[in-house]
């Protein structure tokens, strides 16, 4: 199955919010984030589901946006995302909304004051990461790092990432793609993001999933999810929780 036909198996009726994304403060460190003016979402796998999440009703599902972040040509992201997306789907905690990079086009020179063409790009995400109470980034390893496409996004937006938790689903080589991650870690926690311990990794993932998509072995790779989306539904509830009380300061 691809992206569109998983995510959509379990979608939740939604209105896309309205959301600018706000501009860090000098002292963050961070680039100043695109006001963005919002249009309804593009539907990239499954949409998202309604607004900020301070306005979220306590005990209803976490809005869950799994951030596809390879956009490269020929890229095995899908098969992982897919692998993913059957097990998220399964759950009553989550619904998810895909945030699929191959599908948006985000310049890697910042500015403060983007033109149509940008604005019209970050029309297409920044709501749906404002609307997020959780993420989860699909990152494969190039070069011991993560893709530019995945860095851009992250550094086109600021508050959307504030007191969310953030887990990791990766693929590559023989590290599995640990070692973007744990240089994503440091990116996130930059953000005031919350990065969950567990992540689920692929070790030279071609050769463990078969020619449909179905994982030759999958005993491990499900404990593994299970632990990593328990973390998040912990921390996604709590930090929700918390930010209807009090809204996170920065």
């Amino acid at each position: 199955m691809d992206l569109t036909t998983q995510a959509a198996a379990a979608q939740a009726p939604a209105t896309a919010p309205t959301a600018s994304a706000s501009s860090p403060t000098p002292s963050s460190g961070g680039t100043p984030s695109a006001s963005a003016t919002a249009a309804p979402a593009s539907a990239v796998g499954r949409s998202s589901a309604g607004g900020p999440a301070s306005g979220t009703a306590a005990g209803a599902p976490l809005r869950l946006a799994l951030v596809v972040g390879s956009n490269r040509e020929g890229r095995f992201a899908p098969v992982v995302a897919d692998w993913f997306l059957e097990r998220a789907a399964a759950r009553e905690d989550f619904t998810v909304d895909v945030v699929d990079l191959a599908e948006v086009d985000l310049p890697t020179a910042l500015s403060g004051r983007p033109g149509a063409a940008v604005r019209a790009e970050l029309s297409k995400v920044s709501p749906r990461l404002a609307a997020a109470d959780a993420f989860v980034v699909l990152t494969p390893e190039y070069n011991h790092s993560f893709p530019a496409a995945l860095k851009s996004l992250i550094d086109w937006h600021y508050t959307e990432w504030q007191a969310k938790p953030v887990g990791f689903l990766s693929y590559g080589g023989i590290s599995g793609g640990l070692r973007a991650v744990e240089q994503l870690r440091q990116v996130f926690a930059e953000m005031h993001a919350v990065t969950v311990r567990d992540t689920v990794s692929f070790q030279n993932a071609g050769q463990h999933f078969d020619s449909e998509g179905r994982h030759r072995d999958p005993a491990a790779p499900e404990a593994a999810v299970k632990t990593m989306l328990d973390q998040l539904a912990w921390w996604g509830t709590a930090l929700r929780d918390a930010k209807s009380r009090r809204p996170y300061g920065g």
